[in-house]
Order: structure tokens, then sequence, then C-alpha cells
């Protein structure tokens, strides 16, 4: 019963792993903030979860979010190289396309903060699945 149990919420994390994909690639593409439309009625106004410190931390959570189910959805698989480069890759393509985007902008202090969220949960995998 346990064993049914965790592959259903196996299945279910791949399931929101696949959908915050979407989420955030369509925010990153979006030419303004979606949120602050939301929020303030406002495409130039980007809500602040936190205070930024040398890196976004809003790019931090998301990819350290996006991450951990990502992680936990295919960590008993091959795919885990696969996963961290796609990771990768993508937080460093998605900040890129800003260079071109309109009424949005490219700032490294948001590719590092998609950079460290994605290490972070790597070194935390990493940790956790030697002592575990």
């Amino acid at each position: 019963m346990n064993i049914i149990i965790m592959n259903n919420l196996i299945k279910f994390s791949k399931l929101i792993f696949y959908f915050l994909n979407i989420i955030l690639i369509i925010l990153y593409l979006f030419p303004g903030s979606i949120f602050g439309y939301f929020l303030y009625n406002d495409l130039n106004i980007q809500p602040q979860i936190t205070r930024d410190f040398i890196i976004s931390s809003n790019h931090f959570y998301a990819f350290a979010l996006l991450s951990f189910f990502g992680f936990f959805a295919y960590h008993k698989t091959k795919n885990l190289n696969f996963l961290s480069l796609y990771l990768i890759f993508l937080s460093i393509i998605l900040e890129f396309f800003h260079l071109i985007i309109p009424n949005r902008g490219f700032e490294f202090s948001d590719l590092f903060g998609n950079l460290a969220g994605v290490i972070f949960v790597v070194i935390i995998y990493k940790v956790i699945s030697r002592y575990a």
C-alpha cells in the first residue's frame, strides 16, 4: 500500500513540475509583469517577495521551487544529470531572452538568482542522498 501511495505522490510531483515549468516560461517570456498587472494594475511593477541581497530573491525562490519538484519527481531515476543540466540551461536561457523581450531587461542579479536556486537544491539533494 505504501508503494502505491509513493508512486502516486511521484506522479503528482511530476505533474506539478511540468506545470511549474509552463508557468515559469510564460511568466518569463511575457512582456511585462503579470503579477504587477494583477496586484498594481501596472505591467512595469514587479512585486518583491523579500529584499534582494546580491541576487534576486524572487528568481531564487522560483528556481528553487521548480528544482525541488524536479528532483523529488525524478530522484529514483537516471535522469538527474539531465535534469540538472536542463534546469541550469533553462535558468540561463530564460534570462537572456530578456534582452529581446519588450518591457523586460537582462540583469545579472536575476541570472545569479536563477542559478543559485538550482544549485542550492542540487547541493541539498546531494547532501540528503549521501546520508539517506
